[in-house]
Order: C-alpha cells, then structure tokens, then sequence
C-alpha cells in the first residue's frame, strides 16, 4: 500500500532527473560503471543509477548484480513496464531466481495484475523464504485484497526481514490502521518516516491518524511538510483544511480553501469551507457570494439553503432570508433550523416594517 505514492514522489523531483551523459559515452570500465552505480543508487539518485545499470546490463546480459541494481532504481521510479521486462529479463537468465520473481510480482501489483503477481510472489516464497521484497509484495498483495489479519503477519515478517526499508513499516502500518490500532500504526508511519522522510503516502496516512486523534496542531505540521514538498497535492489538502477549521483558524483556512479549490473547482468540501472561513471572519457578504456557488453545485442541500438564509438573516436582509429558508422547507419540511430561521426572518420583517410605518406616521419618534 506505500507503493501508490512512490511515483509522485519520485518523478517529482527534479535534482533525480539526468545531469550526466550517458555512461556509454564516457568510456568507463566495467569496475568504474558498477562503482558509479552502486554509488547513485545509495544517493537515491534512480535515474542516474538506471542508466549506469543498464550500461553494465548490456555489456553482459547475464550480469545480476546489474539487472538487481536496474530493477530496484526501476521499482523506485515507479516505471513498472520497465521493471517487468527487467524482471522477464533476469528470468531468463535464471529460471528459478527468486529475485527476478519477487521483481516481477512487485510489477505485475503496480500494474493491477493481482492474480499474476500473486502466483510470482508465491513463487519467489517457495524459493526463498527469507526474501523481504517478497514478504513486502505479499503484504500489499493481501491489503488490496482486504486480508488484513495474514497482511499484519506478512508485514511483520517484512519488517524484520528488511527493517531499514521504510516500505516494510509503512504496510505494517497500514494493517494496523484497518484494526483501528491508531497509536500503533502512527508509531510505524512514523518509523517509515525517518527511513523515508519525502514518502508523500506515508505522511498522507500519518495525517489521517492525527486527524482521527484529534491531534490538529500536529496535522497541521505533517500537511505543510507534504505541500512543501508537493505543492497542491489534494489529499494534504483536506487534511488542513480539517484541522484548520477545528482550531477555528480562519485566515489560514480561507487560503487552504482557495488553494484546494483551486485543484478541484466543483468540489463541495472546499466551498462549504471556503464559505466557513468567510463566516468565522464575520465576513457575510463573502460568505453569502460562496454560498450562491455552493448552490449552483447543489441547488438541493437543505442545509446550504439554510446557511444562506443564516447569512442573509446576519446582514439583516431579513425578506432574502424568509425566502431561503422556506426554499429549504419546500426540500424538507420537518428541517427544524429553517423553521427556526424563517420565524425569526418574518419577526424582523414585521419589526422592521412597523418601525417604518410609525416612523412615516410621526417622523419625530
């Protein structure tokens, strides 16, 4: 379940993108290729390892060090088509190499494929027991297929296999989380997180605890560390707004809103608080201006009929806010709020209508 985000991560990083000629071009030996190599692959620099690895790869097609180093810096990228021809690739150089099965179910998951890449892994299991990519695979496998007791038992057998790699922890995580065990699969988000410090999934699902925690201080950190790194990115999004509006921070709220609107303009979560952030500014007019957008988006809400009646009612237009909340009670009836704010509405009309009449009577009152 990591996996799903290792893409964005990885392609959104321009510093990875290749700075260097191709290695070909530099005629460096095998021993200097592989050193290069192996060095860009220890500085995450997937791109630059990918075409040193595949320099070597063609220089000896059944180099598998090399074809190891090409798949791994692959799967990182997240060009799974690639990763599976490079799994094909060490399969036929070893018919029963565990790695180049474990690779290809990895691809084969990131490409739907389920059912295929759940008959490689059990493949590369049956090989080597002791395969943490294959525990990895086997972990995510069963979390897509909401097996989440055997998930728990294969993320913790990944993890204590390959405790340093932040994907192993993030799994484990996640098969906490569907038991509801929230402080310990914060506790494994957090560990993936110092292993993986820019995983943009696994900040993503810390948040979401700390949201369910009701720990919104802490949200806000964890969203503006992932929106410093992925500028716009939705789901980071919500999760501020979330929190914004719980701590009743208007200001911030209002441009978390716009900025979330601004990525998904029909969106109703990001106008209604847009619309909150206005009313908790005691901005009305603001707030009565996004409520009409509110209501083009859905013109059946009761409830947003009613909160425009609300707002009107506070700008004391009080003839516009009769008419809203009976426009609410033609959708409901028995909406109790709209009553209430209908009453009041009529009462301040009439109020002010005699207010006006006495006033034209004896304009010295």
């Amino acid at each position: 379940m990591e996996e799903n985000t290792q893409t964005v991560n990885t392609f959104n990083q321009p510093e990875q993108q290749p700075t260097q000629q191709y290695p070909g071009e530099n005629k460096l030996t095998p021993d200097q290729l592989r050193q290069q190599a192996q060095e860009q692959l220890q500085a995450q620099n997937w791109s630059q390892a990918i075409l040193y690895f595949s320099e070597l790869s063609k220089q000896d097609e059944e180099d598998k060090e090399a074809l190891i180093g090409l798949a791994t810096a692959l799967d990182a990228m997240g060009d799974y088509e690639a990763l599976l021809e490079t799994a094909r690739r060490m399969l036929e150089t070893a018919l029963n190499s565990a790695q180049g099965l474990a690779f290809k179910a990895r691809a084969l998951q990131k490409l739907e494929r389920i059912s295929e890449a759940t008959i490689a892994n059990d493949q590369a299991l049956l090989l080597d027991t002791n395969l943490p990519l294959a525990w990895l695979n086997r972990s995510g496998l069963q979390l897509l297929q909401q097996r989440f007791p055997e998930a728990l038992r294969s993320a913790q057998r990944a993890v204590t296999l390959a405790p340093d790699d932040a994907r192993t922890w993030a799994n484990q995580g996640v098969a906490l989380l569907n038991f509801n065990r929230l402080n310990e699969a914060l506790e494994n988000f957090s560990k993936a997180l110092e292993l993986d410090p820019q995983n943009l999934f696994v900040l993503q699902m810390k948040g979401e605890i700390l949201c369910r925690l009701g720990r919104m201080q802490e949200v806000i950190a964890v969203t503006r560390e992932a929106l410093l790194m992925h500028p716009g990115h939705t789901p980071s999004l919500i999760q501020a707004v979330q929190a914004l509006r719980s701590l009743e921070m208007y200001d911030a709220l209002k441009e978390v809103a716009r900025e979330l609107i601004a990525q998904v303009p029909d969106n109703l979560f990001a106008w209604e608080n847009y619309m909150r952030a206005w009313r908790g500014l005691g901005l009305y007019e603001e707030a009565s201006e996004t409520l009409d957008q509110l209501l083009q988006l859905d013109p059946d809400s009761v409830r947003f009929w009613t909160l425009k009646a609300d707002t009107l009612f506070r700008l004391e237009r009080y003839r516009e806010a009769a008419r809203c909340s009976e426009q609410a009670l033609r959708l409901d009836m028995e909406y109790a709020p709209a009553r209430r704010l209908r009453e009041k509405a009529l009462k301040q009309m009439y109020q002010k209508r005699e207010k006006a009449v006495l006033h034209t009577v004896n304009p010295q009152s």
